[in-house]
């Protein structure tokens, strides 16, 4: 709470929505303590400037707010100079907040690691969550549920936070680091007569409260780095802040401001090699590391050190899709085909007989291969219970497959037969009275099991695509009627569920599917351009994942020692907090959207996304200590389940897959010519 003055800066009246900074800064004590210096000396808003001073427990904060024409509408810089006036040297960390009126639904967004809630209450993976009250937390054993939380700035994809009230919101912005070291953001509620009010935070040094998380359901204690400040010592922390709408799809301009403002850390593409030496590279690697004959199949996951693990570090299990099968042995396929490497596309097409020869009981395919248990329902923690994604993943892309083989005059009737009996799964477990596609099916019969959750917004490519190749105008139909039931998840800005491990947490491969579905929606028709817009939310959603700046590493650490650039890399989610290059599956669709929205940003964001994952491709044996073609699926941007500035030392099918999918279809894309 401010100190002995309550004197508050309005920067917006109540009727819209109203915002104050209740003190210019929070001075922060080991124990959390804020103590604030408040605006005692305020200059009215002159030429799109506003100034305030004030001075309290022996500091003395100006603030200087400006409207800066490089961002969106009505946004301020913000310069914050904080001197120490007293006669000893003080441990403090400093505190911008911002006030919102009173509202019902914040709803939080903090890109890349928190979205509204952030974790339904019936999720079965542990993450933080927003709820309120003590209560609330107190029923949750693992400590990860609160009212409020504060993060390190590099679990961000943009060190930001956003919330709304009844009448408006606002967002609060921050660079990665700053004159304290590493900076945050974070959020909480206050109460008030007329409801609960929404709380903006940025600190620096950064904190990590109520607890620090690390990827398990077993949280670390609290993070509060302080800063010494010595007598007369001066700093300046430079911030952000943008009054919004009360729309909850208010964020993209932001966004898009302080990504375009943002300069990277260095100058050229942060792609190590071009687009057919990329696609070489990660074909060899998915087939001299991954594949293997008997059966045929990719296997999920192929060890860096071959010397002390061999075989045995090896995952010996393959999904039909997402991490493995069916849309990797595709792309191996595309380009085997087109370089003439017929034993690559032996292997790509024997994958794909497998997986297709072999469905289960219900009709469709199954989840998972191992050498151990053969065929399974996979990591869906109910061996009766076959997730929608996947299976959807597996008919899409196996229906592509299937066209492109065609148009080379090879015929795959199974393959066909398999699609076929998918979809027919598919559109018996659709809602009669939503039209929701189901989440899971049961292996036994292909019922439906639930449909919670965007699981089943993955069959709806499938059912678009197949409507045209196949000749079957009902798969368009049930598309439509899907697609018009998953908007509302759209609109809500929360949408979940879509890999198999998480549960019905929010993550940027949900995006993925959103952008597939909906671009695809558009191009079967759209007359009055209803998913026209809905893919461009899908596409704004999925870029909140996308990060904005380039991470500084630790200088000792392997990420930092090779340069890598983060800017266009994903955040899996916010319960994997790590970087991953699954956004490339959409990459056709998003630039076919982008020209349809005639967004430059929209392709520039694609580019930059395909630019940073041909960066860490195995140029040769040794090379960050893999094997050529070897593409790790992890890189550590943060303190998640590994120390930041390291690297997952496991090749993953779907990592070298997506990459050679994304640049197979690059180089036929006029957008990427000038790369050949």
């Amino acid at each position: 709470m401010p100190g002995s003055s309550t004197e508050a800066l309005v920067l917006r009246k109540e009727s819209e929505g109203r915002l104050e900074l209740p003190y210019l800064v929070g001075l922060l004590d080991a124990a959390g303590n804020c103590r604030g210096i408040p605006a005692a000396e305020v200059v009215g808003e002159t030429g799109g400037e506003l100034s305030a001073a004030g001075r309290a427990h022996g500091f003395r904060a100006e603030l200087r707010l400006t409207r800066d024409p490089a961002l969106p509408a009505a946004s301020y810089r913000g310069e914050l100079t904080v001197r120490n006036e007293g006669p000893a040297a003080v441990e403090a960390g400093l505190r911008v907040e911002l006030r919102l009126g009173a509202g019902d639904d914040p709803g939080w967004l903090i890109p890349g690691a928190f979205y509204g809630e952030n974790r339904r209450a019936d999720c079965a993976r542990p993450y933080p969550r927003f709820a309120r009250g003590r209560a609330a937390a107190e029923a949750d054993p693992t400590g990860l549920t609160a009212e409020a939380w504060s993060f390190r700035a590099d679990r961000c994809a943009t060190p930001a936070v956003f919330a709304r009230d009844r009448r408006g919101g606002a967002a609060l912005a921050i660079g990665e680091w700053g004159p304290l070291g590493e900076q945050g953001v974070g959020f909480a509620v206050l109460p008030d007569p007329e409801g609960e009010r929404p709380v903006l935070r940025l600190h620096a040094p950064y904190r990590e409260e109520p607890v620090s998380y690390y990827g398990s359901g077993s949280p670390r204690p609290a993070e509060a780095p302080l800063h010494r400040w010595q007598p007369g010592e001066e700093r300046v922390l430079r911030f952000t802040l943008h009054p919004l709408s009360a729309d909850p799809h208010a964020y993209p301009p932001v966004l898009r401001g302080l990504h375009q403002a943002e300069p990277a850390a260095a100058e050229g593409p942060a792609a190590w090699m071009g687009l057919d030496e990329a696609a070489e590279l990660s074909a060899e690697g998915l087939h001299r590391w991954h594949y293997r004959s008997d059966p045929p199949v990719l296997l999920e996951t192929a060890a860096f050190d071959r010397e002390a693990l061999g075989e045995r570090g090896d995952r010996q299990a393959m999904h039909v899709s997402w991490v493995s099968g069916v849309p990797y042995a595709h792309a191996l396929l595309l380009h085997a085909r087109r370089v003439g490497d017929h034993e690559q596309a032996a292997a790509g097409a024997a994958v794909i007989d497998h997986i297709c020869a072999n469905l289960a009981p219900g009709g469709t395919f199954w989840g998972q291969w191992s050498r151990t248990g053969g065929w399974s329902a996979g990591w869906t923690g109910d061996s009766g219970r076959l997730h929608a994604r996947t299976l959807g993943d597996a008919t899409l892309f196996t229906l592509r497959a299937l066209v492109a083989e065609r148009a080379l005059g090879h015929c795959h009737p199974e393959w066909e037969a398999a699609v076929r009996s998918n979809l027919a799964v598919a559109l018996a477990g659709q809602d009669p009275e939503t039209g929701r596609l189901a989440a899971a099916h049961r292996v036994d019969t292909g019922e439906p099991i639930d449909h919670e959750g965007a699981a089943g917004l993955a069959w709806v490519g499938a059912l678009v695509e197949a409507a045209g190749a196949l000749g079957e105008p009902a798969y368009l139909a049930a598309a439509r009627r899907a697609g018009a039931a998953f908007a509302a998840d759209l609109r809500s800005e929360f949408l979940c569920g879509a890999p198999e491990d998480v549960s019905l947490a929010p993550t940027s491969e949900d995006g993925y599917n959103a952008i597939i579905a909906y671009t695809l929606l558009h191009e079967a028709g759209d007359p009055d351009g209803v998913w026209l817009d809905l893919a461009r939310r899908a596409a704004d959603w999925t870029l909140t994942f996308r990060y904005t700046y380039d991470v500084r590493f630790p200088e000792h650490t392997l990420l930092a020692r090779y340069g890598f650039r983060t800017r266009g890399a994903d955040q899996a989610s916010p319960s994997n907090q790590h970087l991953h290059d699954f956004g490339l599956i959409c990459l056709p669709e998003a630039v076919r959207l982008a020209r349809r929205l005639r967004d430059p940003y929209l392709l520039r964001s694609v580019r930059e996304n395909l630019d940073c994952f041909r960066q860490f491709v195995a140029r040769a044996d040794g090379d960050f200590n893999a094997y050529r073609g070897m593409v790790s699926e992890r890189f550590y941007q943060t303190e998640c389940f590994q120390a930041k500035g390291m690297l997952l030392t496991l090749s993953h099918a779907w990592s070298a897959g997506v990459l050679l999918y994304a640049c197979e279809h690059a180089r036929e894309l006029p957008e990427f010519q000038e790369e050949l």
